[in-house]
């Protein structure tokens, strides 16, 4: 997923996404190339049912 995609999906600006990372508080993205990266969604479920407490 694009940080555009995860963004959207929690109702939030990508610098959101991208403050989250170098928080702590949020799954890193994997690197695919010199200016590209991505999440796996799985990683990102895994995140929202942390966050709802499951």
């Amino acid at each position: 997923m694009r940080d555009e995609d995860v963004a959207k999906r929690f109702g939030v600006a990508r610098s959101t996404i991208w403050r989250w990372v170098q928080l702590g508080c949020f799954p890193k993205p994997y690197r695919l190339g010199p200016s590209t990266t991505r999440w796996h969604e799985k990683d990102i479920v895994a995140f929202e049912a942390q966050a709802a407490g499951r």
